[in-house]
Formats: C-alpha cells, sequence, structure tokens
C-alpha cells in the first residue's frame, strides 16, 4: 500500500514507520521537523521503499495535497505536545493542532480515495477522570490547550469522516512510552523528562508524592493499534490504547533507578489514567503484549540512541523536498 506518514520522524510517527516499512509498504513521510528527528529513521536511510518532504501543514497547503495524490492510508500524527507552553502560546498550538489538522483533512478530501485516516488523539481530553478504567463515552474535560486543540482536532476527523464519507479512525492515547521518547523541553512528558534527567545524571523531578499513576502504553503496542485498525472496517470510530493497567510513578523511577526530587504537584494533572480497552479489543482484536516491566528494560537497553546524531540532514531533505515537487510539476 502507499501510505503517507504525517509527523513520521517524531516518536510514535517513526515507529509506525519501522512497522510499514518491515511490511514492504511504500511510505511518504511529511514532516516539518520542527520536534521530530531525522536520528530516528536514520535506519531507512538506503530504503527505496521510503521518501520524506519536509512540509509545514499549517501553511503548505497546496504542497501537502500533491504529497497525498497517490496516498491509500495517511496516519496523521503530527502535533504539538505539552501542557504549560501551550498554556503559554495556546495560538501556536490551535494553529498546529486544529488548522494543521484542517488542511491535512482537506487535502485528504481533495483526492476522494483514501481507504483509511488515522488520527493520534490524546487521552488528555477526559481532564480529570473520574471514572476508573475510562471509557471512550466518559466526561470529555480538556485542563489545559494542548488538550483542547487535540480534542478539536478528533471533533474534526468525526466531522469530516461523517460528512465527506472518509473512512476515519480516531485513537486516544494513554501515556505512550518506549526507545525514541523525546527527550527535549522542560515540561514534556514524564517519560522524556525523566530519560533528559537520567542521561545528564541528575535526579528525578518527582511531581507530588509520586503516587499518582499512569497508563503507560509501550510504543510498539501502539503501532500495532494504529496498524490494526488501519486494516479494519471499521469507519467513524474512536478508540483508546492503553495498557490494561496504571502503574506509579515511583515504580517508574524504581525500574529506572536514581535518586529522587520532590517538586510540588501542578493544577489540572489527575492523580490517575487508566484506560477501557475493551472496545478495540472487541471491535478490532487489538490487545498490549508488552508489560510495563518489559517496556522499561527495553528502553533501558535503548538509551544510549538518545545520544547519537543524525546521519541525514535537515538541508538534504529540503533539497530532496524541491526535486520532488519540481518533478511533480514536470508530470
Amino acid at each position: 500500500m502507499r501510505a503517507v506518514v504525517i509527523g513520521g520522524c517524531g516518536f510514535i510517527g517513526s515507529h509506525l514507520v519501522d512497522s510499514l516499512l518491515k511490511d514492504g509498504h511504500s511510505v511518504l513521510i511529511v514532516d516539518n521537523l520542527s520536534t521530530g528527528s531525522l536520528t530516528n529513521i536514520q535506519q531507512h536511510q538506503e530504503n527505496n521503499n521510503l521518501e520524506i518532504l519536509k512540509i509545514d501543514i499549517t501553511i503548505d497547503k497546496e504542497a501537502l495535497k500533491d504529497a497525498l495524490v497517490d496516498a491509500e492510508f495517511v496516519f496523521h500524527l503530527a502535533a504539538l505536545a505539552d501542557i504549560v507552553p501551550s498554556v503559554e502560546n495556546p495560538e501556536k498550538y490551535f494553529k498546529a493542532n486544529v488548522v494543521g489538522t484542517l488542511n491535512v483533512l482537506e487535502a485528504v478530501k481533495a483526492h476522494g480515495k483514501i481507504k483509511k485516516f488515522i488520527y493520534s488523539a490524546s487521552s488528555s481530553c477526559y481532564g480529570l477522570p473520574e471514572n476508573f478504567p475510562t471509557k471512550e463515552t466518559d466526561l470529555i474535560s480538556p485542563m489545559y490547550p494542548y488538550a483542547l486543540t487535540k480534542k478539536m482536532g478528533e471533533d474534526l476527523v468525526l466531522h469530516w469522516g461523517e460528512l465527506y464519507k472518509i473512512p476515519v479512525i480516531s485513537l486516544r492515547f494513554f501515556n505512550v512510552f518506549g526507545p525514541r521518547s523525546r527527550t527535549k523541553g522542560t515540561y514534556g512528558a514524564v517519560f522524556g523528562v525523566f530519560l533528559a534527567q537520567k542521561l545528564a545524571g541528575k535526579a528525578f523531578t518527582v511531581v507530588g508524592d509520586g503516587k499518582q499513576s499512569r497508563d503507560f502504553t509501550f510504543v510498539t503496542d501502539v503501532v500495532d493499534a494504529i496498524v490494526m485498525a488501519s486494516k479494519s472496517k471499521k469507519e467513524n470510530e474512536v478508540y483508546n490504547i492503553g495498557s490494561g493497567n496504571h502503574y506509579s510513578i515511583l515504580r517508574l523511577v524504581e525500574l529506572l533507578g536514581g535518586e529522587i526530587e520532590f517538586i510540588p504537584k501542578r493544577p489540572g494533572e489527575p492523580d490517575c489514567t487508566f484506560a477501557d480497552i475493551s472496545k478495540i479489543r472487541k471491535g478490532i482484536g487489538w490487545c498490549p503484549k508488552v508489560d510495563f516491566e518489559k517496556g522499561i528494560e527495553i528502553m533501558l537497553e535503548n538509551i544510549d540512541n538518545w545520544a547519537s546524531a543524525p546521519v541525514w540532514s535537515s538541508k538534504d531533505i529540503e533539497r530532496e523536498t524541491k526535486a520532488w515537487f519540481e518533478a511533480l510539476k514536470e508530470k
């Protein structure tokens, strides 16, 4: 199949690219490289089934439409994450997560032959959930602009799917972790922050008492869910993607190994995230395979990879992108 992975140089996106290429599919990555890294896909630089285009989905609407001309499957994983920066600059997050998603949907609609559109939504839409495990039908209550803009993106996807007859599925990810987790940024997801601190030999900054728990879901399980959803006959559905359990931050620190520095709890963060995954188990047949302890073991085995430098350069990708569009014009 011809698959387009928007945000394919990012953490989850690059693992999806791994899976698609392993299965022999033709893959086009669309990424502006603002948060994604070429390091994440450097192992594929000799693979003729992979192309990369540097496109900003928030402004390059015509280039985006051209890129999706031959697409059969579109996986939209590009987004700005993190809580505090979204509070400080909500307009930036609205542009990336809402306008960017709208532009992708319009590009998909322009061709009308997409077999499946998969959107990466966020469990942050539940805010401070009251029910555990949390179902897809539970209260939606975003607590900050990142969560709100991701939910707005999901609403756009479902609306475009219904109105324009695009086969869409939205997957709400719960606390994804694994190799290539982003370690840059002070306010990133807990895994990224802890990995950066471990690499720097610093103490882990644990928020509150550390007894809060998260539904940590290993990245390859998330990728399996994405692929299975794309192959399924389901359309216009929303599914939680979680591990089937939840684990405390103190347990995470214990497994990572290191000193702890406790810092004050931040408002708007839940004490627990725990997904009810019965809907996707029954509807698509997906279930997680990598347990928490095994996932941590895999991450620690690959921790040296975070210090590696990319083989490809951003300038090389920019040059190839320009050549790609020039060739398209000649056709």
